[in-house]
């Protein structure tokens, strides 16, 4: 076998790999799609078929009534709103104290600045069940609200990754500017809020998507502080209580329905920011 053989069965074998990896991705997003624009009686048809079909005439036929449902459904509409007041004040609040904490971790000189990086690094590795029962019960004796408690609780996890990102950002940045912002006799702070951080644009834009998106997704710590208000249920445990609209019934079409409207949002935002996204995990990842 001679080299341009060869190079066009490694090709082959590349793409080949790679339509293997986009089709197991993206199928299930597919059938969720499928799922939701199928009705009761075409959800149970054997074997389920690749598009809504008629169960009689075998035609393509999609409906919208799961859709209908599931945006008539006060619950769902209300976590929607849940979500979305948790996910921004989360956001808000991490890039806010993460932005504070990379500037004195990225520009400025104190002792402990490496093991106070490698402690925000160790804070990401812990797994969030380890600490759900005792900060549960924290919550619970000092009579926190079900929201506030998942904004502080959601802390835990996104403020440790967005100081870790920015820090990688700020330090980046040349040390001249801070210098000639002291010479024309700046303040530390000034230096941060009038020079750096709009330099740091970029940066916030990366860690506050990613910090929406893993607090819009959150279900465990949800599900946990929201069982004594339900009021309070975050979207993806609404999904998970999903009941539908008919007695007794299995709604798996509303679910599926009500689990796309959530996710086309936020694959909207990754499409848009996808290279931002990607220049911020390896900034954060390789220079650390």
């Amino acid at each position: 076998m001679n080299k341009k053989t060869l190079k066009v069965l490694n090709r082959v074998g590349f793409w080949i790999l790679i339509c293997f990896i986009f089709i197991y991705m993206l199928f299930p997003f597919y059938w969720a799609i499928n799922s939701s624009l199928k009705s009761e009686s075409q959800l149970q048809m054997t074997p389920a078929t690749f598009v809504p079909r008629d169960p009689e005439t075998m035609s393509i036929a999609p409906t919208l009534k799961n859709y209908i449902a599931v945006i008539k459904d006060g619950q769902f509409t209300r976590g929607l709103w849940n979500s979305t007041v948790v996910a921004v004040s989360t956001t808000v609040l991490a890039l806010l104290v993460g932005s504070f904490a990379a500037f004195a971790l990225g520009k400025l000189r104190f002792r402990g600045k490496r093991a106070s990086l490698y402690i925000i690094l160790a804070m990401t590795m812990f797994p969030q069940v380890t600490i759900l029962s005792g900060l549960y019960a924290v919550i619970n004796k000092l009579g926190i609200g079900a929201k506030l408690s998942m904004i502080l609780s959601y802390m835990i996890f996104t403020l440790p990754f967005t100081t870790w990102v920015l820090t990688s950002f700020f330090k980046d940045l040349p040390v001249e500017i801070m210098e000639s912002a002291q010479v024309d006799g700046a303040t530390p702070f000034q230096t941060f809020r009038k020079i750096l951080l709009p330099l740091t644009a970029p940066a916030l834009v990366t860690t506050g998507l990613l910090s929406f998106i893993a607090a819009w997704n959150e279900y465990l710590f949800a599900l946990t502080f929201t069982s004594i208000d339900p009021a309070s249920r975050t979207v993806p445990v609404a999904i998970s209580l999903f009941t539908g609209s008919v007695s007794r019934q299995e709604p798996f079409g509303e679910i599926m329905a009500a689990a796309v409207l959530v996710t086309v949002p936020i694959v909207v935002l990754v499409l848009i920011f996808q290279k931002r996204i990607i220049a911020g995990l390896t900034a954060g990842a390789v220079k650390g």
